[in-house]
């Protein structure tokens, strides 16, 4: 809709018209209309204060997905604005105080109406992780989960909190509006409610049940859909999500690509970019990128999650029965939980962990990543710290979350770091690995079960933790090595030391974390900090601009990272290395990772023993079970995932060879 055209009175011939169709207006010189009008295709309409019309020709897609002639039947107006190509009918009650843009279709709806001083969402302050207060977050359209995650978490940086809360309010404040916006191209059926709402380009909203205070994010190249049933209060949802099957969501943020449906019901809660969430119910949750909830009965409450899968029924409890709902628990990225797991919170689960069982009782395991956590019998934790690092669930996880990335648009706003292996996850198997070796050489044989940090580890386990992590860490670090030394003698050999040096640019810290799905240097955040504190970052474009330039200086800082991991790790100095030292570390690489992989390949053929064809060949004999087996499950040499990870193998060997076939020719 041009904010420039021309819009003129009505001519008498035109109002005699507009009467003889049924129409009437409080005063007609207040209704003014475009070049291109056409008085017969509006009939059965009121108008009431300022209503401007554009061109009424030809026809417009409805939600339906079916052609419909442009035009205004039955229908009030009250204080409107609507563009060329547009269609309204059947409006119950009213539409007022709003800008419709060209292309709109809107059908078959209750009310639809702006409120003076309208927020449409912005501004609306959520309780997130902690249901007692302390961690509020206020809405805006431009959201990052970098941006929530430090307003919601880094509460002990008060002038920090300052600075960001004054940076959402401006936000908030911008939107404000007498008139809401229906943006070009959107389709609106079948909607009871919709109370300052406001709504963008090419959105699909078809059946909603009532929307009212907030913005649904749309464009042409990303378009939302709001399905059926949907209830929405006090929201902000993102760009190419859908929002479908009686969804419930009120005080809650929903970012891009997200998809919300099937009766789940979220209050007080952030998704971001490529959250899942079916059957359940959330509260107070701070779901980062990809965090996935499926099923009926799970309940997710006053957590932190992202890349994470819940079980069905899996619970969490905040209250301890004493202060009430106050106490929070972080899972960090790539956790799991297995069906009907509960947690007590407060707990910290570390990354990609897996947690089975009925845990009653406090821990903190952020230290072990990639570990097995159970519950006894009694509510204690039981951890096997590593066991998931050869598993083919992790392996498929980091493989699977950058295809299934349904954000679409030009400002994709959450930046996201896929690395399962990185300076944050392999930071933590060193520190863990020591903390395994401590308790290993400082522990009696006669003791069997150790404690460390709430949960109880099996004395006879820490060897194999140690043991799983120093695989890991070798395998990680020896791959980002070689892959430098590749680097080096694809330019020919000469720029060995060159390839291996760091960059003057980047930045190096031994501890990493992880912003919101954004993994950088602690050095990088405290550096924000300040820039934020000291009010050289003055607004949100200039903090979003400086989490994307630490964004873009990820792989310079990892090999930062590695560079000094590495002399901690192997006691050299990579500064020093020669042609020979190279053609020694790929051979390391190569037995190291080979291992990984073979691992993996043994993990992967559990999926294909006799025990997991129990209960093939319904009605069959013993031998027709293979046989059903391998109809419905395939079999395990031409499995694609089995087929990959032998080609990873055989990739591998050609790799490492034709690297040091390239040192021979350089030394």
């Amino acid at each position: 809709m041009s904010e420039n055209k021309t819009y003129s009175r009505l001519t008498d011939q035109q109002v005699e018209q507009l009467k003889s169709q049924g129409c009437r207006a409080q005063d007609w010189s207040a209704v003014t209309v475009a070049q291109g009008f056409d008085a017969g295709r509006v009939r059965d309409a009121q108008f009431e204060g300022e209503v401007k019309i554009g061109s009424l020709a030809g026809t417009v897609a409805s939600a339906s997905g079916l052609d419909r002639p442009c035009g205004i039947e039955e229908a009030t107006l009250i204080n409107c604005t609507l563009g060329d190509g547009v269609r309204v009918a059947n409006v119950g009650s009213h539409i007022a105080n709003y800008a419709i843009g060209d292309g709109v279709c809107i059908e078959d709806v209750g009310v639809v109406q702006t409120n003076a001083g309208a927020m449409f969402g912005n501004g609306s302050e959520i309780e997130v992780l902690n249901e007692g207060g302390g961690r509020e977050v206020s809405l805006f359209n431009g959201m990052s989960s970098q941006f929530a995650h430090l307003l919601c978490m880094h509460r002990y940086r008060p002038k920090l909190i300052e600075k960001l809360e004054a940076f959402a309010k401006s936000q908030a404040d911008s939107v404000k509006s007498d008139t809401g916006v229906i943006g070009a191209g959107v389709k609106i059926s079948a909607v009871a409610r919709i109370i300052d709402v406001n709504i963008g380009e090419a959105a699909t909203v078809w059946g909603a049940s009532a929307l009212v205070n907030g913005t649904i994010l749309s464009s042409g190249d990303a378009p939302t859909l709001i399905g059926d049933g949907v209830q929405a209060h006090d929201f902000i949802i993102g760009e190419a999500s859908k929002i479908t099957q009686g969804a419930i969501v009120a005080k809650t943020f929903v970012g891009q690509g997200c998809q919300v449906g099937k009766q789940f019901s979220a209050e007080g809660s952030l998704f971001f970019a490529n959250c899942e969430a079916f059957h359940g119910e959330a509260c107070s949750i701070f779901a980062g990128p990809y965090t996935v909830t499926h099923h009926k009965s799970t309940l997710l409450i006053a957590g932190l999650f992202s890349f994470y899968n819940a079980g069905s029924g899996t619970n969490q409890s905040n209250h301890m029965y004493k202060l009430g709902p106050v106490h929070e628990g972080k899972m960090e990225r790539g956790c799991k939980t297995g069906s009907f797991s509960y947690m007590m919170w407060p707990c910290r689960v570390g990354p990609f962990s897996v947690v089975l069982g009925k845990h009653t009782r406090s821990f903190d395991l952020s230290d072990f990543p990639f570990s097995h956590i159970e519950a006894a019998h009694d509510g204690r934790c039981m951890v096997v710290p590593g066991l998931n690092l050869s598993t083919v669930g992790t392996v498929r996880d980091g493989a699977k979350w950058p295809t299934r990335d349904r954000r679409k648009g030009k400002v994709l706003r959450d930046r996201i770091s896929f690395d399962v292996f990185s300076p944050l996850t392999v930071g933590r198997m060193i520190a863990g690995s020591d903390r395994l070796q401590e308790l290993k050489d400082n522990t009696e044989k006669s003791i069997d079960i150790v404690t460390i940090s709430g949960a109880q580890v099996k004395r006879v386990l820490l060897r194999g933790g140690i043991k799983y992590y120093r695989s890991g860490i070798h395998t990680y670090l020896l791959d980002k090595v070689v892959s430098r030394i590749e680097g080096a003698v694809e330019q020919g050999g000469g720029g060995l030391s060159q390839a291996l040096a760091a960059s003057p640019d980047a930045v190096y810290s031994e501890k990493w974390v992880d912003i919101g799905g954004q993994m950088m240097p602690a050095k990088r955040l405290e550096d924000l900090y300040a820039a934020v504190e000291s009010g050289k970052i003055a607004g949100l474009e200039t903090f979003e601009l400086a989490l994307d330039a630490i964004h873009d200086a990820y792989a310079e800082d990892e090999w930062a990272w590695v560079r000094h991991a590495y002399k901690k790790i192997f006691g050299t100095d990579l500064d020093t290395i020669t042609a020979s030292d190279s053609e020694s570390i790929a051979e390391q690489l190569l037995a190291v990772q080979g291992k990984f992989l073979s691992l993996i390949l043994i993990d992967a053929g559990k999926e294909f023993d006799e025990t997991t064809q129990t209960g093939f060949a319904q009605d069959g004999s013993d031998a027709d079970r293979a046989a059903d087996f391998k109809a419905v499950r395939g079999e395990f040499d031409t499995n694609k995932f089995i087929k990959q990870m032998r080609q990873a193998i055989e990739d591998l060997n050609t790799r490492i060879e034709k690297l040091k076939q390239a040192l021979a020719v350089c030394a």
